[in-house]
């Protein structure tokens, strides 16, 4: 049978077959290597967490400013994601066992809540998607990555003036705008999972390299974490509100 759309041809497809019969992206290796990442964030998260002292913060930092390096260089160099994902994972890790610990010590248990949340939020929004109750179509995705992009130059606004001593308070206070701000942003970080799982679907779809399931791991673990992160600063600003 043949198709007008090129990529829906016969021969397409034939092709598609060949590169996952020599080893190309599927789907199962995708989510291997997804809980090989996370196996590996939390281990290091572990050892930060239960080791608090004055090291703590000092190796947090680290891992952060080291993630954010391999963040950025497996997200341009794609092809280099089975050696970078896990470095990456390794150094968030560190960043995440320190800051969940500190967070823990001044609100005793919230750090096991937002961790619960977080993979709550991720396996309802799986049901959801494989449901077809939510669609990545195009508006869906512009949306969210137009939403995305304006937090990240709120964010971004915000970083700069601190650097000359201005704050924003209202998205950072424990107060009803405050509040909602980090409610909007966890919505809109919960919903780039969407993204993500439509991103697997259709790079497994199309025959993508093998290499392309540790990217694949790796965007899916950046999500989580922002998302992680989001829902840990909402309930820290719930919990100073009691």
């Amino acid at each position: 049978m043949r198709s007008s759309n090129p990529i829906l041809d016969s021969n397409a497809f034939e092709i598609r077959g060949k590169v996952a019969y020599d080893g190309g992206m599927t789907i199962s290796g995708t989510v291997n290597k997804s809980l090989m990442l996370l196996a590996l964030v939390s281990t290091t998260a572990l050892f930060t967490y239960l080791n608090l002292g004055a090291a703590t913060m000092p190796i947090a930092i680290g891992g952060a400013i080291g993630g954010f390096i391999f963040a950025l260089i497996t997200t341009f160099k794609k092809e280099w994601s089975p050696i970078t994902a896990p470095i990456y994972a390794l150094l968030e890790g560190l960043f995440l066992g320190g800051i969940s610990g500190v967070f823990n010590q001044m609100y005793p248990g919230i750090a096991i809540q937002a961790v619960m949340l977080t993979f709550g939020v991720f396996f309802c929004l799986l049901a959801a998607y494989k449901s077809g109750l939510i669609k990545a179509t195009e508006n869906f995705k512009l949306g969210i990555v137009a939403a995305t992009g304006a937090i990240f130059m709120v964010y971004m606004a915000s970083m700069i003036l601190g650097l000359f001593n201005i704050e924003m308070p209202l998205i950072h206070s424990n107060g009803t705008f405050g509040i909602i701000f980090s409610l909007v942003v966890v919505v809109i970080a919960a919903l780039n999972l969407v993204l993500d799982f439509d991103f697997i679907e259709e790079a497994a779809a199309n025959g993508s390299p093998k290499y392309m399931e540790w990217y694949a791991a790796f965007g899916l673990l950046v999500t989580l974490v922002w998302l992680y992160l989001e829902i840990l600063k909402l309930l820290a600003k719930l919990s100073k509100r009691d």
